[in-house]
């Protein structure tokens, strides 16, 4: 292990979290699909869906135009860089290590298009929101590299950490970070009380928890108050997500995630109304 990985005596003491389910997810073409409502979701949430691609530099389409409600992406750009629009009224280019956040709330639409000459390789991660934010109108954020938060192997995503901070206007009780580690190197992380779901997705790599989790992997870590502690085996990237469990039922739809089914009736109504005035604008078909 290496020497300079330091914790307190506190952690020390602590049991470190171990996994309790792992998963390759189900791949479609260049995208690999690793939590869903139906499946891992109902155990993460508000962690319901998470995507993981590499998609060539054709200059395609990383998604066609698309509704949300209920709930927020966040898009990581690992390399290469996509462009991006929404019904908010946003539109640019988001490089490797910016962020795309979308909350839907009451409903959006987005769309996105790889730019760059390098392959894109990201994560897309949903979340559900809470019943107090499910129907508050959309809003969109896009976050440049260099506002992006990091403490040594670790880039802050969403939440907090070691008194680093994500500019995303977020829920509270959720972090999400990106970690990268060098052969060998030690990190281990104490997630604030309350944080009983915990899982971590590895690109890159292999993490030792202590059992090993793979390149291409999804795992899933015991409900505790343990610490989470990794060593990396080869140069290691991975996404990491811990949160306050989500205290509502997933009511889902075909593109939208809400706590009742008379929220997801309000949420489909309004996108059904926005794609309406996308066919107005031809953007639509």
């Amino acid at each position: 292990m290496n020497a300079s990985a330091m914790y307190s005596p506190h952690e020390a003491e602590t049991e470190a979290r171990r996994i309790v389910f792992r998963t390759k997810g189900h791949r479609q073409g260049p995208i690999t699909r690793l939590i869903s409502p139906s499946d891992l979701g109902q155990l993460l949430k508000p962690f319901v869906f998470l995507d993981y691609g590499v998609i060539p530099s054709s200059g395609g389409k990383l998604f066609g135009i698309h509704p949300h409600s209920g709930i927020a992406t966040l898009t990581v750009p690992l390399t290469g860089g996509f462009e991006y629009f929404d019904t908010t009224g946003k539109a640019g280019r988001v490089p490797a290590g910016g962020l795309e956040w979308m909350k839907a709330g009451s409903g959006a639409w987005h769309d996105g298009s790889i730019y760059s000459e390098d392959p894109l390789e990201f994560f897309q991660l949903w979340l559900a929101l809470p019943e107090d934010w499910e129907l508050t109108p959309a809003e969109s954020q896009y976050v440049e590299r260099s506002e992006v938060q990091s403490v040594g192997p670790v880039r802050v995503l969403l939440g907090h950490y070691e008194g680093a901070s994500s500019t995303i206007k977020a829920p509270v009780g959720i972090n999400y970070f990106h970690v990268e580690l060098a052969d060998g190197e030690v990190w281990r992380f104490k997630p604030p009380v309350g944080h009983t779901v915990g899982w971590l997705a590895v690109n890159a790599g292999s993490a030792l928890l202590p059992e090993l989790a793979s390149t291409g992997e999804l795992v899933v870590l015991d409900s505790s108050d343990g610490v989470i502690e990794i060593e990396a085996h080869g140069s290691t990237s991975l996404v990491v997500g811990t949160a306050v469990p989500h205290p509502y039922p997933l009511v889902t739809g075909y593109y939208s995630v809400h706590t009742n089914s008379d929220a997801l009736e309000r949420g489909e109504l309004e996108i059904a109304r926005i794609g309406e005035e996308l066919r107005a604008a031809g953007r639509l078909r």
